[in-house]
């Protein structure tokens, strides 16, 4: 049995069509990644996966249940993070999960779920007293309390600093290696490309690409680029004969040598030496799931 299954899903608000005609299935013990620009429709889709939105057309089936008509059974097999949740001020860390296990019948030992997220020390904090990477790491606590199947976590690391971004892709991969399914929404494309089996990305409430993160990077068929920058002034010719460049870029000092194939940067650096050309700050950039996403989405704002 999948962990759970869209078909032909469809959500609008009013004129505005947010989810259109989606379909995927995700499979237990996945870490299955949706990412999209603002508005593309990711926290309506996964609210609707929630029970926490009723859809206007198409099918859901979540560890075999209808969120709408079997919300109740659903939500003691789920762990829900929000986009945007808060709780009382003066409310301390230990009230809030020994109230949080009160609603399940088999919870986990909430006190050995602080010590794995590092939150044992603020137990008798109060709510307001808490940083934002601890504020996240408890509603992470929240919603993994019910010892769930499938965890939905709602752009998880929104406005963390990198530490703590971090170390909640640990705890993505320690969930998953506990039997857990997650399915996740973000912003962050080196953060799908580093967690994720695999990522849907969707545009416009349509799923535009589903595969793995892998698979979607070698679809583009980007080049592979090799930047330097050098004192002298060279000549490009040096490099256009290398098996596997494609074009070069020359900007003042800063070379960009574009091209495909394995060993580019070997074959690069030996024509540096052979040439007797000075350079430094070498580095090489592959393409990258963020490549992907700007291709099929475009590079315009959005809000």
């Amino acid at each position: 049995m999948t962990a759970l299954a869209i078909e032909n899903l469809r959500k609008a608000y009013g004129a505005i069509l947010a989810v259109d005609d989606v379909t995927f299935e995700v499979q237990p013990g996945e870490i299955f990644g949706m990412v999209g620009p603002n508005g593309a429709g990711k926290t309506t889709t996964i609210e609707c996966l929630e029970g926490l939105r009723r859809p206007d057309g198409g099918r859901i089936s979540v560890l075999g249940l209808d969120p709408q008509r079997q919300g109740y059974d659903l939500r003691e097999r789920i762990g829900v993070q929000l986009q945007e949740s808060s709780l009382p001020d003066r409310l301390k860390v230990r009230e809030v999960m020994d109230l949080f296990s009160a609603f399940y019948p088999r919870p986990v030992n909430w006190r050995e779920l602080l010590d794995q997220l590092g939150l044992t020390e603020k137990s008798n904090s109060h709510f307001s007293k808490l940083s934002g990477g601890q504020k996240q790491r408890l509603f992470i606590a929240l919603a993994l309390v019910n010892d769930p199947e499938i965890v939905f976590l709602d752009e998880l690391t929104t406005g963390l600093d990198p530490q703590a971004r971090r170390a909640m892709w640990e705890m993505v991969k320690n969930v998953r290696e506990r039997g857990k399914t997650v399915f996740l929404t973000t912003h962050y494309m080196e953060e799908a490309e580093q967690l994720c089996d695999r990522v849907a990305i969707i545009d416009h409430g349509k799923i535009v690409a589903l595969d793995t993160p892998q698979n979607l990077i070698a679809s583009l068929g980007a080049e592979t680029r090799v930047a330097f920058r050098v004192d002298d002034r060279i000549e490009t010719a040096v490099f256009r004969s290398i098996p596997g460049v494609t074009r070069v870029e020359l900007s003042g000092g800063n070379v960009i040598i574009f091209g495909r194939g394995e060993g580019l940067v070997v074959r690069v650096v030996m024509a540096l030496d052979s040439a007797k050309i000075r350079f430094r700050d070498l580095r090489m950039e592959q393409p990258s799931l963020e490549d992907v996403f700007l291709t099929l989405t475009g590079k315009e704002m959005r809000d």
